[in-house]
C-alpha cells in the first residue's frame, strides 16, 4: 500500500467545542454519526445522541459515556421521519444542557436501483429520510436556536452525489442535492438570529455497515476514483464536521464542503 493510500494518524482533540451542547443524529454504530460524536466529545462538547436503531444506540451511549463521563452522553431513540421523535430528542439536549448550540443531522437513507425500476416506496423511503428528516430537524432546531437568543450552528450531512450522477442513485442524488438546497435557504433566514447552516459531502466513507449492504467490487471501483486510492475513514469526515460546527468557521453560513478526493 502506497503512502498516499494510509489514512493520516488520527488527531488529538483540542476543545474547539468545549462547553457546547450538540445533537447528533444516526448516530450509533461505526460510521459517520458515531465518528461525530466521539470527535465532538473529544473537543470538549456535551452530546446527546439519535438513532432508529435501538440497541446499536444503547451500545453506542454506554461506551461513551465509560469513556468520556454519564454526565456528558445521552441518547433518545429518534425516527427523524417523525416530528414528536425530533422534538423530544432535541427537549433532551436542553433539559440536560439548558440549551441547544449544535445540531448535526446525520440521518440518511441509501439504496441502489435503476430509474425505471424503482418503485414509489423506494423513493419515498429515501427522500423521506434523507431530505424531509433534514428538513424537520432543521425546522425544529432553528426555532429552538431563535428562541433562545444565543445562536447556534446547523451542519448537514449531504454527498458529493448532489453534484455528481452514479447510475442507480437518482432518489439518493436527489436528496443530496435538495439537503444542499436546503442548507442554503436556511443558511439566509437564520443568519438574522445567528445561526449558522452548512453541509459536508463526503464522497465514500467505508465502515463495517456500509461494507454489509455494498459490493466489494463497487467499493473496489468508487475507492479507485479517488486520488488517494482509498475511501475516507469516517473520522476524516467528522474532523471538517467539527471545522463546520467551531468558531473557526465563524465566516461560513450556506456553504456545502466537499469531503473528497474524487477525480473525475
Amino acid at each position: 500500500m502506497s503512502s498516499v493510500e494510509q489514512a493520516p494518524p488520527y488527531l488529538p482533540g483540542h476543545q474547539l467545542l468545549l462547553g457546547r451542547s450538540a445533537v447528533i443524529t444516526a448516530a450509533a454504530g461505526t460510521g459517520i454519526g458515531g465518528a461525530t460524536a466521539r470527535r465532538f466529545l473529544e473537543e470538549g462538547a456535551d452530546v446527546v445522541l439519535g438513532d432508529v436503531h435501538t440497541r446499536r444506540l444503547a451500545e453506542a451511549v454506554a461506551a461513551l459515556a465509560a469513556e468520556f463521563g454519564a454526565d456528558r452522553v445521552a441518547g433518545l431513540p429518534c425516527d427523524v421521519r417523525r416530528e414528536g421523535a425530533v422534538g423530544a430528542l432535541l427537549d433532551l439536549a436542553e433539559d440536560r444542557h439548558g440549551r441547544l448550540d449544535v445540531l448535526v443531522n446525520n440521518a440518511g437513507l441509501g439504496g441502489t436501483s435503476e430509474l425505471t425500476e424503482m418503485t414509489d416506496e423506494q423513493w419515498e423511503q429515501v427522500i423521506g429520510t434523507s431530505l424531509t428528516g433534514t428538513f424537520r430537524c432543521t425546522r425544529a432546531a432553528l426555532r429552538r436556536m431563535r428562541a433562545g437568543g444565543t445562536g447556534g450552528v446547523i451542519v448537514n450531512n449531504a454527498s458529493v452525489l448532489g453534484w455528481r450522477a452514479q447510475r442507480g442513485q437518482a432518489h439518493y442524488a436527489a436528496a443530496k442535492a435538495g439537503v444542499m438546497a436546503l442548507t442554503r435557504c436556511a443558511a439566509v433566514e437564520a443568519a438574522s438570529y445567528g445561526v449558522r447552516v452548512n453541509a459536508v459531502a463526503p464522497s465514500l466513507a467505508v465502515h463495517p455497515h456500509l461494507a454489509k449492504v455494498t459490493t466489494p467490487g463497487l467499493l473496489a471501483e468508487l475507492s479507485a476514483r479517488e486520488a488517494f486510492g482509498r475511501s475516507a475513514r469516517p473520522w476524516e469526515v467528522a474532523n471538517v464536521i467539527v471545522f463546520l460546527a467551531s468558531d473557526y468557521s465563524s465566516y461560513m453560513t450556506g456553504e456545502t464542503v466537499s469531503v473528497s478526493s474524487q477525480h473525475p
